[in-house]
C-alpha cells in the first residue's frame, strides 16, 4: 500500500521570495511532487497568470491534481521528465516564463512508499528506484546485469563510495548464485563489503549505494547538466531559475552552469578585450547557496542538504572581461 503523498516543501519562503511572484506571471514548477510549492505559487496568481507543473511520477501527478484542483484553468499539470520542459511550455502556448523552479533528488512520499525501493530501510522492497514507472530500467535491472567496472564507475561517481569496487566485486559474486532481487539482499552484501572500522561513522553504509543506483536509474544528473543552458533561455528578461539540490554532486553542476551562463567568455585570460563573441545570459543572484535555517532544520530533518541558488534572465548584459 501506497504511502499517503504529504510533502513539506523545502526552504519554501526562500522560494517564494527568489521567484518574484507577478500576479500575471507564467511559471513552471518542473518537479511538481505533491505541490508543495506549487499550490504556494499558483496562490499568488491572478486571472492572468500560469503555472505549469510538470513530473514523472503518475503517484506526484495524481496528488498534485487534487491539490492544484481550487486554481482551475490557471494550472497546467503534464506528466513528463523536466527535460523536456522547453517543448511543453510550448505546447503550452507560451514562447517564454518568469520563473521556474527545480526541487531535485527524491521526494518525501517516494522514500516513504515501501514498495517503490527507495529506502534503504525497506528490507522486503523491490530494488525498483524508478521515477517514472513507466521506465524499463530499475535498480535489479542494474545490480543483476551491469558488468563490475560500470558498477564501480556509478558507485563511485554517483555514490562518492570509497568501497565501490569491493561492493561491485561482491554484488557479482553473490548475483552468480541467485538474483538479487530487493533492499534486504543488497544491503547485506554492502555491509559486507565494507571494513567494520568504516561502518562506525559516516551514517547507514547502503546511503551511498542507494544513491547511485537511484541517480542511474533515473538519469538524474545527466538530465540536470544537459538543460540548464535552455531552462535559462526560457526565461523572460528578469525572469528567475531557482534550483534547489540536495547533495554535492547536483550542487556543483548548477554552480558551474550557473557561472558559466553568468560569464561564457572563452577568450584566453591575457587578451585584452572579449573576441570570442559569447554574451553573459543574466547574473548569479546567490553568490553562495541559500540554506535551511535552524526551525526548518528541526522541523523537517530532510531539509538539512537542501541548497538553493538562482539566476536571474537579462537579455542585455554587458561582454565580461576575459579570465574573469
Amino acid at each position: 500500500m501506497s504511502a499517503s503523498f504529504s510533502h513539506i516543501p523545502v526552504l519554501l519562503n526562500e522560494v517564494l521570495e527568489g521567484l518574484q511572484i507577478k500576479d500575471d506571471g507564467i511559471y513552471v514548477d518542473g518537479t511538481l511532487g505533491g505541490a508543495g510549492h506549487s499550490s504556494e505559487i499558483a496562490k499568488r496568481l491572478g486571472p492572468q497568470g500560469h503555472l505549469i507543473g510538470i513530473d514523472r511520477d503518475d503517484e506526484a501527478i495524481a496528488a498534485a491534481s487534487d491539490r492544484l484542483s481550487p486554481y482551475g484553468d490557471r494550472v497546467t499539470i503534464i506528466r513528463d521528465n523536466y527535460g523536456n520542459m522547453v517543448p511543453v511550455v510550448k505546447d503550452s502556448g507560451y514562447e517564454h516564463v518568469d520563473g521556474i523552479l527545480l526541487d531535485l533528488g527524491v521526494s518525501s512520499h517516494q522514500i516513504d512508499t515501501g514498495e517503490r525501493g527507495f529506502s534503504y530501510m525497506e528490507e522486503d522492497a523491490p530494488l525498483d528506484m524508478r521515477m517514472d514507472r513507466r521506465s524499463s530500467l530499475t535498480a535489479e535491472t542494474i545490480v543483476n546485469s551491469y558488468t563490475g567496472d560500470d558498477l564501480t564507475r556509478i558507485l563511485r561517481d554517483y555514490g562518492e563510495e570509497k568501497f565501490a569496487s569491493r561492493i561491485a566485486a561482491n554484488i557479482i559474486h553473490e548475483r552468480e548464485k541467485a538474483p538479487i532481487v530487493n533492499v534486504g539482499q543488497l544491503n547485506v552484501i554492502i555491509r559486507e563489503s565494507i571494513p567494520e572500522k568504516a561502518r562506525r561513522t559516516g551514517g547507514n553504509p547502503s546511503k551511498r549505494t542507494f544513491q547511485a543506483l537511484r541517480i542511474e536509474v533515473n538519469g538524474e544528473l545527466s538530465v540536470l547538466s544537459d538543460h540548464i543552458d535552455e531552462m535559462i533561455d526560457l526565461l523572460s528578461e528578469g525572469g528567475r531559475l531557482c534550483i534547489i539540490t540536495f547533495h554535492s554532486l547536483e550542487d556543483r553542476i548548477v554552480k558551474e552552469a550557473f557561472r558559466r551562463n553568468e560569464n561564457p567568455c572563452t577568450c584566453p585570460p591575457d587578451f585584452p578585450v572579449c573576441v570570442c563573441g559569447k554574451r553573459p545570459k543574466g547574473r548569479v543572484i546567490t553568490r553562495k547557496p541559500i540554506l535551511p535555517g535552524q526551525e526548518e532544520e528541526a522541523a523537517n530533518s530532510r531539509s538539512k542538504s537542501a541548497k538553493l541558488r538562482i539566476f536571474e534572465r537579462h537579455l542585455d548584459m554587458p561582454a565580461s572581461r576575459p579570465g574573469r
